[in-house]
Order: structure tokens, then sequence, then C-alpha cells
């Protein structure tokens, strides 16, 4: 399989990767956490919690890798935002549905859940941070620098002139 010439394809995979990672190990923590706290409504908070969250964060980027896959392709860009909004509409209707579903239900522990939400999306945006500032990206493709054209200089303003600014 050949690299993607798209450039935040392995900065959205290295993410993505770590990012499960760093569920599963919240997932233990609060599952642990949960239960010794409230028990096994303790227990499924938090791991619905950590679950939910990853993946709703999962669901951007891999809409975002799945769309890159249409690069080069001349209706990339239309392809690119209509699966990246389709997304985002799954991640409405998701959420809607979790909210209806989840409502009121006594094997909840309201706050276990609140914070293991709260602390997978913090957890999941340290994770995309040291991602980003770890990546090299090309930025160069042959290694030429570019040269000035006479032609591109901007022109010179005259004395007088009441146009220039």
């Amino acid at each position: 399989m050949s690299p993607s010439p798209v450039t935040s394809t392995p900065i959205l995979r290295t993410a993505l990767v770590w990012s499960v990672i760093v569920a599963a190990v919240l997932a233990v923590v609060f599952g642990v956490v949960g239960f010794l706290v409230g028990g096994g409504e303790g227990l499924g908070s938090g791991l619905l919690g950590v679950v939910l969250s990853a993946v709703f964060l999962a669901i951007t980027a891999g809409s975002i890798l799945v769309a890159n896959r249409w690069f080069g392709d001349a209706l990339y860009v239309p392809i690119f935002f209509g699966i990246v909004l389709g997304g985002w509409i799954l991640k409405l209707v998701v959420f809607v549905v979790a909210l209806l579903l989840l409502r009121g239900q006594p094997w909840i522990d309201p706050m276990i859940f609140f914070i293991a939400v709260v602390t997978s999306v913090i957890a999941s945006l340290v994770v995309d941070v040291v991602v980003l500032l770890r990546m090299r990206v090309p930025t160069v493709s042959d290694g030429r620098l570019p040269t000035a054209v006479v032609d591109d200089e901007a022109p010179v303003s005259r004395r007088g002139d009441t146009d220039a600014v």
C-alpha cells in the first residue's frame, strides 16, 4: 500500500492509534474507580462515559481519513466535505439518541459518567496536541527553494500618488 499524498493522513492515524490506547487505559481506570465508588452502576457509568466520548472523538478523524482516500479525484473537495459533514451529522444524531436513551436511567451514576466523559475528552485533546507537536510534516517536496521573479514584485508608489495607501 503506497503512502497517502495527503500530509494529514499519518497525523490522523497516529492520533487515532494513541486515542484508542488512552481510551482503553481510561476505560480500565474508570471501570475500577467507578466500581469502587458506585458499585455496578459506577462501573457501567465509567465505561459508558469513556466509550461514548472515544466514539464521538474518533468519528471526525476517521471521517477525514476515509475522505482522504479520494485525494486527486476531480470531485475530492465535495466528497471530502460531504463525508466530514456526514460524520458530524452522525455524531449529532448519535448524541441525541444517547441522551434520550440514557436520560433518567437508574443504572447510571451521573457524576461518574460526567467525570469519565470530561476526562476522556481532555485526554483526547492532549493526545492530539502531543501528536501534532511531534509530527514532522514535509513542506518542500523536491528540495528546490523558490526564486524571485522580476514580474512578481509589488509596484512602487510614486510621490503625490493619491491611490497609494
